[in-house]
């Protein structure tokens, strides 16, 4: 299906403002018609609030005139006039069971390519060459994969962009310290199973041993700087070294990544070191704008309206002092890049929030260079903080930063406690299968239900339940749609919605509900807050339960199990495809 499925919400809108039209000023008729589901009604318009004052007329008199065309709309079953003067509207059952019958019949539930045209260039995750991902890159990871899905499900091309740290002074650092010590073994294929870590757990140890001896030794820290020039200059030995502990390091953040489900391939990384020969070009043309100003031998950019601690402009440096370049300078020529060769029209970066003026000076130096134009958007798509379970800085018992691996190890044995006390006869395999499946989706989940400007408590205990707003109540509630569709048989699949059945209110508002998928969709594209529909499915699977247990679907009458075994089927569809959209499994069987 090509032609676009329009909502129950925009045909509600369009009614009233045809009914402005007919009964007010063609310089009123225009005016927003103020459309929005309600807990009175199927749908509440308060348009006559404002309307009154430029009338300068009673709010319930401007409704009552808005009323009367709209109750001769024939798929409005009532419009009622309420309070200060609140367009009370509800649709006739024939409208709702027809509308899901439209979304029923296409794979893409009605749901159109509104972002077509669009490249979107997505920088997340960002992990460390030579450490191990932390808490810290769970939300960057998470979030920037939902924003993937959903953009591209939209229709807009996505490029996924990894900007890992691959480049700098700590290389030469860490390749001169394991060139003098030969001895030490880190690479994955010599590190036993018994041994504690990865090889990039092993290179993130030696890494902090060879950072003591750069500060305490004054000839190693000689000899690391004169290994980063070596680095620097292509000396086959040292850049031969680098190779390896990148290419351990990417196997690793890979294996991250394949056990949360998330897009990111070796294909989409684009290190600082991608951008190293084109540092120098940025600088020169820069300059040649007048951009950049000389500071103490550095070239920086600087800005009047941001100032430090003593009312001092804050530089951007560019360029050292000593002819190195800052992280600005790689950031500048991933914008250029980005903009001129990969053709976006759209850059979003899900990076910490603590780096929000970074990102304000870098996208107004864009600007200056024309790099940025006003067709196209540059967005720092800010995320919060985690913290533990008592909302204090997560960190381990000794106070370190907690390895992403072993976040994602408690969750699964709390998994796994959780399906056994619920299934206690489960094979092996299938505890294995369901635990891998409930803990990745409650990560995500309570992730991804949050609003990403906020911090959050990681709570294991919380988000690995059956019940109440978390991923695993949400998959076990596709898996009951799943058991009532195979209980049904082939009737299932030939169920088909019966427009002329009366609905019972739990039905109306699953139906209700499930109209708003597209829209909702469309509202995470233009926010970039994945917890709009991580709240939405939420939302139907509460509805969902409510349905089942007052509504008798394999028990009712043929018409009447016909039309909710259709009702399960979408919503079940309708789960599937928004739990897919975050990265979340939907399981047949839990």
């Amino acid at each position: 299906m090509t032609e676009r499925v329009r909502s129950l919400a925009d045909e509600v809108e369009a009614a009233v403002s045809a009914a402005m039209a007919g009964t007010l000023p063609p310089e009123l008729a225009g005016q927003d018609p103020l459309v929005r589901r309600s807990d009175h009604a199927d749908f509440q318009s308060n348009v006559a609030l404002p309307l009154a004052k430029r009338l300068r007329e009673k709010p319930r008199e401007v409704a009552e005139k808005l009323r009367e065309p709209l109750s001769r709309v024939e798929w409005i079953r009532s419009v009622e006039v309420s309070g200060p003067g609140f367009l009370n509207i509800n649709l006739a059952d024939e409208a709702l069971l027809g509308r899901l019958a439209l979304r029923y019949g296409d794979a893409r539930l009605g749901v159109p390519e509104t972002q077509g045209g669009q490249v979107a260039v997505v920088d997340y995750s960002a992990p460390n060459v030579a450490k191990e991902m932390h808490v810290g890159h769970l939300r960057s990871t998470l979030i920037g994969d939902a924003l993937v899905r959903v953009l591209d499900f939209l229709g807009a091309r996505v490029i996924r962009q990894n900007h890992i740290g691959d480049w700098g002074t700590q290389f030469g650092m860490l390749i001169q310290y394991l060139t003098e010590h030969p001895e030490l073994r880190w690479h994955a294929r010599d590190l036993g199973q018994a041994e504690a870590g990865s090889a990039v757990s092993a290179l993130d140890s030696l890494y902090r041993e060879a950072r003591k001896h750069f500060d305490a030794d004054p000839a190693f820290k000689e000899r690391a700087q004169r290994r980063v020039v070596a680095l620097q200059a292509g000396d086959a030995e040292t850049v031969n070294a680098w190779r390896e502990i990148v290419a351990e390091s990417e196997n690793a953040f890979q294996q991250i990544y394949a056990r949360l489900g998330v897009l990111l391939t070796l294909d989409d990384v684009a290190g600082e070191s991608f951008y190293n020969d084109r540092l120098q070009s940025v600088v020169d043309e820069l300059r040649e704008k007048g951009i950049v100003q000389e500071s103490e031998g550095a070239w920086c950019v600087f800005f009047d309206d941001i100032r430090g601690p003593e009312d001092k402009p804050v530089p951007m440096i560019v360029q050292k002092a000593d002819g190195g370049f800052g992280y600005a300078a790689t950031d500048l020529a991933a914008i250029r890049y980005r903009t001129q060769e990969l053709k976006a029209t759209r850059l979003l970066y899900v990076v910490d929030a603590r780096q929000s003026q970074h990102f304000a000076m870098l996208f107004r130096t864009a600007r200056l260079a024309g790099w940025l134009t006003d067709d196209i958007q540059a967005v720092h798509v800010q995320n919060g903080t985690i913290n533990g379970p008592d909302g204090r800085p997560f960190k381990t018992r000794s106070g370190g930063t907690v390895r992403l691996a072993d976040l994602l190890d408690d969750a699964y044995g709390r998994a796994q406690e959780v399906v056994t006390e619920k299934n206690p006869d489960l094979h092996d395999a299938d505890l294995d299968r369901i635990a891998q499946v409930a803990s990745i989706g409650a990560v995500k989940y309570a992730e991804l239900s949050t609003s990403r400007v906020k911090d959050y408590s990681f709570d294991v205990a919380r988000m690995v339940s059956f019940s109440g707003q978390t991923g695993v109540y949400l998959q076990y509630t596709h898996t009951r749609i799943a058991s009532i569709l195979r209980r049904a048989g082939d009737s299932a699949a030939q169920a088909r919605f019966r427009p002329a059945l009366a609905l019972e209110p739990a039905e109306r508002q699953l139906a209700l509900l499930l109209d708003e998928f597209s829209s909702v969709l469309n509202g995470v594209a233009d926010t970039l807050e994945p917890h709009r529909l991580a709240g939405y499915l939420y939302s139907v699977a509460k509805a969902y339960t409510d349905f089942y247990e007052s509504c008798p679907v394999l028990k009712a009458d043929a018409e009447t199990r016909a039309n909710r075994l259709a009702l399960c089927r979408l919503t079940g569809t309708t789960l599937a495809r928004g739990l897919g959209l975050l990265g979340i499994t939907a399981p047949d069987r839990m």
